[in-house]
């Protein structure tokens, strides 16, 4: 029965984006169903917003991460919950549960894959990125399942040696389609708010996810320059923050793009983004099943995408959106572009992927394809 799962969520704390939303959206869901703790290990804007939701969280205030004062914490919190599943999310929490693994060997560690960890950055340069990711990477070995958030992430972790299927799951993303207010502001409000020239006769194209090199950045200002060549209707958007903005914005500058791309900065409701454009894009290096394609998707745009991760579970080429044959600013230019000149097209295939996601990607089934996996681990472990 499901009661008789207890699961303790660890994770840093100082994730954003679709691993933040992730995370929250499923102990939300979960919590509601099971016995199901959060704990973070930094104070933060993750741990915050699961406070204002009246999650179930708690703060271990890690010093850094190699603090190792907080394993103690974490051994009371699950003895205290009598807890028979850990569950991590990210390199710093897949690290501290190899702590856990002696002293609770009864208990099945699960961690889910929500990026390639060979690609994945860190504060401080190449080379703390490569320390890092080696720690991950032994951290990710002493894990006893995975689940990756794709088929994709599955197929990678068990070419890579990490187990068969009985130890390496999948589960897509799902998203909401429940909510009510989904949208706070009007697309005139605000695009005058970003400083955004506001036009019905201009077609807005958007860009979602941290300054991060694995989203390409730098192939959507290109992109641009190439759709914007076509099309002088054209305006895109970039939301999000991160460590590459100043060189972003310099590319723009020396593409002479100033005045049609616009950076945005990070949003606290990023469905008045969807809301605000017209085609919803990515330029992704590597994705799993981002919410930046399901939160698009529930307000209805189509997208021009990459082709990266789960993306061609959803998206076939025009009837959902495009995606591109190959990662070149031509490539992607030319689906921005044939959907700029055709606004029913636009809606239809918008309308299309709405139905789509909203079928087979809900958070229902998103909470439930976890609560499914908990019960196999207990099943193995009795």
């Amino acid at each position: 029965m499901a009661q008789d799962i207890r699961v303790l969520h660890l994770i840093s704390g100082g994730d954003t984006g679709g691993a933040k939303t992730h995370v929250i959206s499923l102990v939300s869901g979960l919590s509601r169903i099971v016995d199901t703790q959060l704990v973070t290990l930094m104070a933060s804007d993750f741990t915050e917003d699961a406070r204002a939701l009246d999650l179930p969280v708690t703060l271990l205030d890690q010093k850094n991460r190699f603090d190792l004062t907080v394993v103690k914490k974490l051994k009371e919190i699950i003895r205290r919950g009598n807890i028979n599943i850990i569950h991590t999310h990210g390199a710093r929490a897949n690290f501290i549960s190899t702590f856990l693994k002696r002293d609770f060997p009864e208990i099945p560690i699960v961690t889910t894959i929500h990026s390639d960890y060979l690609l994945d950055d860190y504060r401080g340069g190449p080379l703390v990125s490569w320390l890092f990711r080696k720690i991950n990477y032994l951290a990710l070995r002493s894990i006893d399942y995975y689940i990756g958030v794709s088929d994709a992430f599955k197929n990678m972790m068990i070419e890579r040696g990490f187990g068969n299927e009985d130890r390496v799951f999948s589960i897509y993303n799902g998203v909401d389609f429940n909510l009510e207010h989904l949208v706070t502001t009007d697309k005139k409000a605000f695009l005058e708010k970003h400083g955004v020239e506001f036009s019905p006769e201009l077609v807005y194209v958007g860009i979602m996810g941290r300054l991060d090199p694995v989203k390409n950045h730098r192939l959507f200002i290109e992109m641009a320059r190439v759709a914007y060549g076509k099309r002088q209707n054209l305006r895109f958007l970039i939301a999000g923050s991160g460590a590459l903005e100043p060189e972003l914005k310099a590319l723009v500058k020396a593409s002479h793009l100033e005045r049609v791309v616009s950076f945005l900065g990070f949003l606290e409701q990023p469905n008045d983004f969807y809301n605000a454009i017209d085609i919803n894009v990515m330029t992704s290096k590597s994705e799993s099943f981002p919410y930046a394609m399901l939160e698009g998707a529930r307000l209805k745009k189509p997208l021009v995408s990459t082709d990266v991760g789960g993306l061609g579970r959803v998206i076939q080429n025009a009837e959902t959106g495009y995606l591109a044959i190959e990662p070149s600013a031509l490539a992607l230019s030319q689906g921005v572009v044939d959907l700029a000149d055709h606004p029913e097209r636009r809606r239809v295939m918008g309308e299309k992927l709405y139905e789509v996601v909203k079928e087979n990607y809900s958070l229902e089934k998103f909470i439930q394809g976890h609560i499914k996996i908990y019960h196999k681990l207990l099943e193995e472990k009795q």
